[in-house]
């Protein structure tokens, strides 16, 4: 059986995802011209919001983790649309 992450401890590897998909070179052809840039991105942020996905439905959850999972949420919207540039 898989081991057990705390809440705390996905929270912080949910923000280092979010840098790793930050951290992805862009291509110099241009955005959608390169597809894998677009999935590895979109990929990056998959995996940091499944992460953190069934936190805020924990009861054991405090309100400030909770806050800090919506933070997330909102940091990875952001994230995608300045690196994808969408509107």
């Amino acid at each position: 059986m898989a081991r057990q992450i705390p809440a705390a401890e996905r929270i912080i590897k949910a923000r280092k995802l979010i840098e790793k998909a930050r951290a992805i070179p862009r291509p110099d052809t241009g955005m959608f011209v390169d597809f894998s840039y677009t999935a590895q991105v979109k990929d990056t942020l998959r995996q940091a919001l499944d992460l953190v996905k069934f936190i805020r439905y924990t009861p054991t959850a405090s309100d400030e983790v909770k806050q800090q999972v919506e933070a997330i949420y909102q940091e990875a919207a952001d994230t995608e649309k300045e690196l994808l540039k969408k509107v």
